[in-house]
């Protein structure tokens, strides 16, 4: 019943993307037009009227709610279906995961079957020790992470030396050392390795299937040509113009890689039901790819675009707006707010809890932002894996909960007599002995076990918060545990390898969260969201645009896109007089002055004295104008900046400059602030 239901709401672009059985399709799917409805109509149609097994099918998505959203409508068709009939639906990560811990011969990459997972953080830190004792030149530590991202490629490729002529490719070949000691892979593992393994199989799905295709990067290219055999059928589905995760490794030739790659056919879900007419309109003018979106809903109201003198007094007058539209029937939780950077939310928290505003903010929380629990996952980390030497020097040296607290070293710990040498060093080794055949029904049984009140200071303000999370966290391993009838050790280890892939759902959550509550986020964060009413902040140069090392103009009008696309019926924009941000202009920003003027209603709010300061604004730009008209007059090839040298000059328009600098790459400048020259 269910499924005929699904397929009577379908249109007709929607089904000819189901029915289709080409070798390989790729669905370009504009906003709002039912993508996640075809993809899972694409999946039952396959299971229940082509009889493909779902064990023969590998879903791939972007993101684990997505992942989520599919294993449960397949779960209410067919309740039976297990977790390893579902091992190939999933983050491309998980998957991966779970190919590498079932059918995959892992031990050639020289792990076992029950290896764990090292986050980005964690293999940053394990970096910087393995530097340490093995006295490499590392440049620039303080920025290791992200060294390591930009240049772990080239090592991979053979490169012979990294980008600054230090010792860093020889601390890469430390760190898979060393992983391979303790039995971890990270994420980049994961793919690659799997990806490698996958080549010497010979059973191939007979389906894969995409989700947002258009955020994948190579890596998760070369994964799916690994993984599809001659007789599988691809399917994606993706939109191009919500690409914004270029940064992460998305590349914007994903399209065109799969159509040449597999020579895809190309369908279209064309038609968008959730914004109205108007912002459609308004959103059209971001579009990179298409020209138009097309519409099912009437014009709606006009586009409210206001003027603020600065983030503080549009808190309030948010707080104002936002209970004024709750008193007239709206639910908070149809109400979001967006914004660039994560620092812009401060202000408005500060005044909606004052002014008695429930709302949420959408903010990845990891474990360090709780000490205690950050300190438990490292005993539970040995505990479990007794390779992991580093995690059991961390939870004995730790200043807060540990015994040593940097008295000592791993070496000489070793060197004590081991009886009473440490209690809680003690039931970290004999955890896997006591739990490996057993389910464990009490949380309280675990936090007796390692002893917790003694480690957890009970004398501290914070004992009786530290204590409650840990209970928390130890009812979810025996939850965990017992749903998937695991004995309690190995249910421990799985939990593990699942907190490190999805982070947050191992923290302590509220019930309901965000319901009935006003939705703070960034533009990023709300991709694949939609809310009736939506508030966009601070569009002004140097903010939205993003000004900065790294941002490119084309993501940045996506993101605007995005954002301007979650709304169904009302749209509010504003900007500031005084951005107080750096590198941020006063003023409207150029992706306000882009929208068609008549599906505006541009309010200002200012008082005299903002009048007066805008004039004088107004009055240094006219100046700066002129200056910039006379430099054009030149012919102009280079630019000079202070920090980067000389540069060749790319493109220039009235509000920016960009160039190009050898060493540096391309960069984008704001003419208000003068960082860049242009020589004649």
């Amino acid at each position: 019943m269910y499924y005929e239901e699904q397929w009577e709401r379908l249109n007709e672009y929607q089904r000819a993307a189901v029915l289709d059985e080409s070798p390989a399709c790729v669905v370009n799917a504009n906003v709002g037009s039912g993508k996640t409805t075809v993809l899972i109509a694409k999946i039952l149609y396959l299971h229940i009227e082509k009889k493909v097994p779902v064990r023969s099918m590998t879903v791939l998505t972007f993101t684990n709610k997505a992942a989520g959203e599919i294993r449960e409508r397949l779960l209410k068709i067919e309740p039976g279906l297990t977790d390893e009939e579902l091992a190939g639906f999933g983050t491309f990560h998980s998957v991966a995961m779970n190919f590498l811990r079932s059918s995959l011969p892992v031990e050639k990459a020289g792990r076992t079957k029950d290896f764990m997972i090292i986050e980005p953080d964690e293999e940053a830190e394990l970096a910087l020790r393995l530097a340490k004792e093995r006295k490499l030149s590392i440049k620039y530590k303080n920025r290791l992470k992200k060294r390591m991202e930009q240049e772990y490629a080239a090592f991979s490729q053979g490169k012979g030396i990294s980008r600054y002529k230090d010792d860093l490719f020889l601390l890469f070949q430390a760190l898979q050392e060393e992983k391979k000691r303790q039995n971890k892979m990270s994420f980049a593992d994961l793919i690659e390795i799997s990806t490698e393994l996958l080549k010497e199989e010979n059973e191939k799905p007979a389906w894969i299937i995409i989700d947002e295709v258009q955020d994948s990067d190579r890596k998760q290219m070369d994964f799916i040509t690994a993984l599809k055999g001659e007789q599988t059928r691809l399917f994606a589905v993706g939109d191009p113009n919500q690409l914004i995760y270029s940064w992460r490794g998305s590349v914007e030739t994903m399209f065109y890689f799969l159509k040449h790659q597999f020579g895809a056919k190309e369908l279209s879900l064309p038609v968008n039901y959730r914004s109205s007419g108007t912002i459609l309109e308004a959103a059209e003018k971001f579009l990179q790819y298409g020209n138009t979106v097309a519409g099912s809903r009437e014009a709606g109201s006009p586009i409210l675009v206001r003027n603020h003198y600065d983030a503080f007094q549009e808190a309030v007058y948010l707080a104002q707006k936002i209970r004024q539209m709750n008193e007239k029937g709206m639910d908070y939780g149809e109400i979001a707010v967006f914004y660039r950077l994560q620092s812009q939310s401060e202000i408005l928290e500060n005044v909606f809890e004052k002014e008695g505003i429930p709302f949420t903010v959408s903010q990845r929380k990891t474990l360090r932002d709780i000490p205690a629990l950050e300190w438990f996952v490292k005993v539970l980390a040995y505990a479990c894996n007794p390779e992991d030497i580093y995690a059991a020097e961390t939870v004995l040296s730790h200043p807060s909960y540990g015994e040593w607290a940097g008295k000592k070293g791993w070496k000489s710990f070793l060197a004590e007599p081991e009886e009473g040498r440490s209690r809680i060093f003690d039931r970290m080794r004999g955890f896997m002995q006591t739990f490996s055949e057993v389910q464990v029904q009490e949380p309280e049984q675990i936090y007796r076990y390692f002893l917790l009140d003694d480690y957890l200071r009970p004398n501290a303000a914070s004992f009786v918060e530290d204590r409650d999370m840990v209970l928390d966290f130890c009812k979810r391993l025996t939850g965990y545990s017992s749903e998937n009838h695991r004995p309690f050790f190995e249910g421990t280890a799985e939990f593990l390898r699942s907190s490190a892939l999805y982070g947050i759902q191992i923290l302590k959550t509220e019930e309901n969260p965000g319901r009935d509550k006003v939705r703070l986020m960034t533009l990023h964060a709300s991709k694949g969201l939609e809310f009736t009413s939506v508030f966009i902040i601070g569009v002004n140069d140097g903010l939205l645009p993003l000004a900065g090392r790294g941002f490119e103009e084309e993501e940045e009008r996506r993101l605007f896109f995005v954002g301007m696309t979650r709304a169904r019926e009302y749209l509010e924009l504003s900007y500031y007089t005084n951005p107080g941000q750096p590198r941020a202009a006063g003023g409207p920003g150029r992706y306000l002055k882009m929208l068609p003027r008549h599906l505006l209603d541009w309010e200002e709010d200012k008082t005299p004295e903002e009048k007066q300061a805008n004039l004088q604004q107004l009055r240094k730009a006219v100046s700066k104008e002129m200056n910039r008209v006379q430099v054009e007059k030149q012919e102009v090839k280079k630019v000079r900046h202070a920090r980067y040298g000389t540069g060749v000059l790319i493109s220039e328009n009235e509000m920016t400059v960009e160039a190009e600098f050898e060493g540096y790459g391309k960069k984008e400048f704001l003419k208000a602030f003068g960082e860049v020259e242009i020589l004649g």
